[in-house]
């Protein structure tokens, strides 16, 4: 009777090394997307028009910040303005369900 040949053990441990390289790989990537989406700047020149009026993306810039919970007072002084043009967007905000409104998109 001839003998079996001898069946190869398979390895799992160079596909779990590939599996967790991938995820790695994926998780940096996520990180990447969530950082540029997540990201604004108070302070940047393009949320305020030439006569000082707030532009869209301001407006959005400030509904931001108070959906991550900052006050009036912080809101005006990170935006640069003043705590009423600061409390009529938090009315405003308020008005359109607060942290649960449509958000725009900034960019």
């Amino acid at each position: 009777m001839p003998a079996k040949p001898h069946e190869e053990a398979f390895d799992p441990k160079p596909v779990l090394d590939l599996i967790a390289s991938i995820e790695a790989d994926l998780q940096r990537l996520k990180g990447l997307v969530e950082q540029q989406v997540e990201k604004f700047d108070p302070a940047n020149p393009h949320n305020k028009a030439p006569d000082g009026k707030l532009t869209e993306e301001g407006v959005e810039c400030c509904y931001r910040l108070f959906d991550e919970g900052k006050s009036r007072y912080t809101v005006a002084q990170q935006m640069k303005i003043s705590f009423a043009a600061a409390t009529h967007r938090f009315n405003n905000w308020r008005k359109l369900g607060g942290t649960k409104r449509q958000r725009a998109l900034l960019g």
